[in-house]
Formats: structure tokens, sequence, C-alpha cells
């Protein structure tokens, strides 16, 4: 006899919810296969679990797979695994979630969201990611069959108010999803699903790690022209990431690198890890050994791809990677994730702003190991990505020992060699409690800068710093292991010693300040378009002068970026520092003492200024009357 039917009819609410999840809830429609085998995979992990650990022990799980089945003359699309099945009461429960209380306030929430990830992440947390077949399909049917049950149901629906449910026999253990199709749609984004291209497209993209095998059959002509059926399997199975480090080899590593990032060198370093707890989740992750193209563009995209239990869920996951090291590339699988979980959530989500904390100490520490082990790798790998690492300076105040552990910056101790902030203060002079840097556009210019006179004199080793972003994480950063970073061109350096190591007595520079007390206030007066004060200098040697700013002025460079950038920046005057050991300095100051209201002296003042605004590498005012002037007391001296 026939088994009796039921229909069931979904509340009222219900039809709005099942309304928006086929019509408008989600913006990819391909994804309904990847809910679906995903869901197939879900019943073959509990058959096998039950079959080791549960009542269902000695059934055979010998053959666990997901078969996909293609009927093109009546439009189905099946999706059919072996695995747990289900009873009546089950289809209801699992299957009929969409019907369970709490959707009011589902429906409220989609309704407030004016994100379409929020929304799909919505429906993701109330289980019913099945019901995103009804994008495609008109009706769905379901066959299923628990193993350890003699008999089987069937669950039918066309989304629109009601489902069936029925008993059905001669049913295999496990369920078949049949989806009955939509025409195909371009407009609407609905594909061709019946199109064994496009089923191997959506299940390499999203399903390719999934542990069971898919299969398909694939009709293919052989050389005779006979038709013949060959059984194909889909993915790829290898999620290296799930798979103890000692069992695979450094080939596969670097294959699966380049097939996620499309580099064609090896990685410089593989971080392979799992973590398990209350929030299990595993991690592959590689170091590339070169800068992407775009790693400084602002179109440059950050993070890793994220899983959940193997299923492709987003590529770049900026919630799992700080920006500053979105060269990364990689892999992390969630296991207690849902599918639909959006790029919003994940953001504000404490389980997995844990997970992106451990990633990044275990990414900076594998940093530091190579440092450590394997210099010469380190420095390239630091030439490639050392300004985006220097950036974490300003954006992880959590990490910044860590990070100033890893600068890597050229200095003067050895003009081949980069040195680590660890290196330099190991070499520090005795009695020396300060970093001393100098930045500048180019190695040679800030060698060549009149601020370095003194340093290079009394045996100061100093870093020079020429990436644009050195100009702001310096200020960002007070200090380094207790020793305080300080530019040499700002503020007061008083090395405490002359040029030859003889210390310089009070006595000295008392008198010193006595033989410039008219000079100093009449040439501040003269230059306060350009300078708030001109002083004395105990760092050079061989300039007549140089220009500093105080300890906590802009930098006339990143004066230079801001406006750049558009930002309205007020002009900072800085101070002009004269060596009073330099002729033309005390020849100064000797026609000033003779005739103080000499016009020839404000000529010399202006000049004094522009040249030591051009030996740092700075923009003259007037140019035109610089060489004006420039030219015409090189005449009068001939």
């Amino acid at each position: 006899m026939p088994s009796s039917v039921e229909t069931l009819e979904f509340q009222a609410e219900t039809r709005q919810l099942l309304r928006l999840v086929i019509h408008s809830i989600y913006s990819n429609k391909d994804i309904f296969l990847r809910e679906l085998i995903s869901n197939a995979s879900d019943a073959l992990d509990k058959l096998r679990l039950e079959s080791l650990t549960g009542s269902l022990a000695g059934v055979d799980i010998s053959d666990l797979h997901i078969s996909l089945e293609v009927d093109s003359d009546a439009r189905t699309l099946t999706v059919r695994d072996n695995g747990i099945g289900m009873t009546r009461d089950d289809l209801v429960e699992l299957i009929g979630t969409i019907a369970k209380s709490g959707t009011a306030g589902l429906l409220e929430k989609i309704k407030e969201s004016k994100d379409a990830a929020t929304t799909e992440s919505l429906i993701g947390q109330f289980g019913v990611g099945f019901y995103s077949a009804f994008m495609v399909a008109d009706k769905v049917t379901v066959h299923t069959r628990r193993a350890g049950t003699d008999s089987g149901t069937q669950w039918e629906s066309d989304g629109e108010g009601s489902y069936t449910i029925q008993a059905a026999d001669d049913l295999p253990v496990g369920t078949s999803v049949t989806l009955h199709l939509k025409p195909a749609d371009s407009e609407d984004g609905l594909a061709d699903y019946l199109s064994e291209s496009k089923i191997r497209q959506i299940v390499k993209r999203y399903s390719d790690f999934i542990r069971w095998p898919i299969r398909m059959a694939t009709d293919r002509t052989d050389a005779d022209d006979n038709a013949t059926s060959d059984l194909d399997t889909l993915n790829s199975m290898k999620a290296l990431w799930a798979r103890p480090r000692s069992e695979v080899t450094e080939h596969e590593y670097n294959e699966f690198y380049q097939q996620i990032s499309h580099d064609w060198l090896p990685p410089a370093e593989t971080i392979h890890m799992r973590a398990e707890g209350t929030f299990e989740y595993e991690a592959l992750l590689f170091i590339p050994s070169q800068a992407p193209f775009d790693l400084y563009s602002r179109e440059s995209k950050s993070g890793v791809q994220l899983y959940v239990k193997r299923v492709f869920i987003m590529d770049d996951c900026e919630a799992l990677m700080p920006n500053y090291l979105r060269f990364v590339k990689g892999v992390v699988d969630a296991h207690d994730l849902s599918l639909n979980v959006s790029r919003e959530l994940l953001q504000h989500d404490r389980q997995i702003q844990g997970v992106r904390r451990r990633l990044v100490k275990k990414v900076l520490g594998a940093l530091k190991d190579m440092q450590a082990k394997d210099a010469e790798r380190y420095a390239k790998v630091w030439d490639q990505f050392g300004r985006a690492l220097k950036e974490g300076l300003l954006e992880d105040t959590d990490n910044t020992e860590a990070l100033l552990e890893l600068v890597s910056a050229a200095s003067t101790h050895d003009p081949a060699k980069t040195t680590t902030l660890r290196e330099y203060v190991e070499r520090m002079k005795d009695g020396q409690d300060t970093i001393y840097y100098l930045t500048g556009e180019t190695r040679a210019m800030v060698e060549n800068s009149p601020h370095m006179e003194a340093f290079a004199a009394k045996g100061y080793e100093v870093l020079i710093l020429t990436d644009p972003i050195d100009e702001v994480w310096v200020d960002q950063v007070p200090a380094f292991d207790g020793h305080r970073l300080q530019s040499i061109a700002k503020g007061q350096v008083d090395l405490d010693e002359s040029a030859d190591g003889d210390k310089e007595t009070d006595g000295d520079k008392a008198q010193r300040e006595q033989d410039f007390a008219a000079l100093l206030p009449w040439l501040t007066t003269t230059l306060s378009d350009h300078v708030k004060q001109v002083r004395l200098s105990s760092r050079l040697t061989t300039s007549a002068a140089c220009i500093v700013g105080d300890a906590h002025d802009v930098t006339p460079t990143l004066e230079k970026m801001y406006r750049a950038m558009g930002q309205q920046m007020p002009t900072v005057k800085r101070i002009l520092e004269l060596n009073p050991t330099h002729p033309l300095v005390t020849a100064l100051r000797t026609a000033h003492h003779a005739d103080a209201e000499a016009p020839a002296l404000k000529e010399i003042a202006e000049l004094i200024y522009g040249s030591a605004l051009l030996a740092e590498g700075g923009d003259l005012p007037d140019p035109a009357r610089f060489t004006r002037l420039l030219t015409d007391h090189l005449t009068r001296t001939l």
C-alpha cells in the first residue's frame, strides 16, 4: 500500500523568510552547492564517528563519498552521500530548522541589515543554508534513510509555503537532495548548473579540500566514437594544513603555495600550526621570497584564505591578519564558525581576534628565528618586506618590541651591511645611552649631511634611515631596550668632547658664548622669516652651519609627505646652528663687531642659511635671489 503523505504548512513569517532566502539574501547563487556538499560531508563525518564509537560500530565505512548526478532531460542535479542519513523526525528537526522559534527575531535583524554579506551571515547563524537550494530550484526533493534503521523518508517542497513528508521504501543508507533546476538566467545570476564545467568550477573553488571524494559521472567519446561514462573525482582532498608537518614534503608545500599565491618562486618560510582547545583551527602560512608588485598600492588586498572545516569561505580575510602583514599568504581552517560568517562579524568576533593575535606572534616569531639562524635569507626578506613591517610600529602597539627586534637598517658602522637595533646597542660606546639616527632621501645625502660631522669625528654610530615611513615610526617609538631613539638633526646634541677627544671645559663654553653674544641675536632677527633661533653648534666640524629642529618638530620631509597627501600643514620654523670654529663664521663675527649695519652682512647671513638648507637637501625659499647674491659676492672676490 502506498504510504500516506503529510503536508505541513510553514508559518506566515517562515514563508517571508523563505522568500528572502530565495530571492534576495544570497548575493552569489553558486554557494548553494557549497552548502549541500558541506551538509553531505558532515553526514559522512557523523557516520564515521558513530561507526567507531557509537551504536553503529561495525558499519561499513570503506567507501564514504559524495556523488553529484546530472539528469539533463529532467533538468535535475542530485547531491548524494552515503553518510549517517536522517529519520522522519530528523528531517523535521534539521531541515525544518527554518520553522523553529526565533524566526521573527531573525526577520527583524534581516530587515535592519543594510549589508548583503551581513544578511548572509545571519541566515548561516540560524542554520538554514540548505534553503539556498531554492535560489536555483523550483522544487527540492530529499530522500534519506538513517544508518541502523530499515525505512526511509521523502521530503519535498517548492519553497512557497508548505512541504510534504512521507515514508519511502528501498532507500540506501544516506541522503540524496535532488534539485529541479530553474532555467539558466544570466541577468538573475543563474548559471547553467547542469554544465559539467560549471559544476567542476564550483567544487574546485569551494570544496576542493573536503576530506571525502566528490564524484561525478562524465560522458566521453572514445577514438571509435563510442560513448563511455567515467566516474571522476572532482576534488583534490589534499588539505595540507590538516596533515602532520612530518607527512608533508617541501615540494608539496611549495606547490600549494604557488597555487594560492600565483608566485613562481618558492616561499622564504613555511609556518604550519594547529591549535586545539575552546576554538580549534589549523593554519598554513607562507612568507614569500619577493614582494608582489602591488604591495604598496591602495588596491592591495590583505589577509589569508578562510576555510571552515575544509570548506572555502573567503579570500583575503582581513580579520585574521593585520595590514602590515598583508604579504603573508596561506590558509586558516576554523572548526567552529558558520559557513556564512561575514567579514563584519569576523572583525568583532573575540575568538577570531584571539586567532589573529596567535597568528601574528607566530609570523613574527618565524621572522625572528630566520634572523637568528639565517641572516642572509632574512636580509633578503627584510629588503622585500621591511617597509611593510615598519608600518606595524604605527599600527600594532602590542607587538612593538617584537617588531623593533626585526628592524634592520643601514648605519655608519658598515657601508655594505645593515644592522639590527640589538647589534647597535651591543656596539654602543661606554657611557652612551642613546640610539642616534638621521633620516633622509638617500644614503649619500645622509652620510654627507653636516649633522654627521661631529658623530663621525668622535666615532659614534648613526643609523641611516631612508624609507619614507622612517620619518613617522621613529617619532612613535620612544625607546628600544631602554635606550632612547634620537635624531641627530633635532634638539640639542652635546657629545661632551671636542673633535680631538679632549673634553671642553665650562670656562671654554662660557667664553665662546660671550664671543658670540652680539652676533647670535642679530642673526636671529635678520633671518626671522626663516628660522626661530640662531645658536652655536656642537655637532659641526667642517661645515659652517646646519639647520636643526626642536625635539618634537615635524621634519621637513614629513611635512612634504603630509602636503603631498593634501593635508594642510603650518610652516615650521627651525633653528640655524653655527660652527663657532669655522673661518666664515668667525669672519662674520668680526665683521659684525666692526660694523653691525654693513649691508653686506645681511646678504652673507642669507647665503649661510641657504647653504645650510641645500646641504641637507632642502628647498630654497627664493632660489633666484640666492643665486644672484652668490654670484655678486663671488664676483667681488675676483
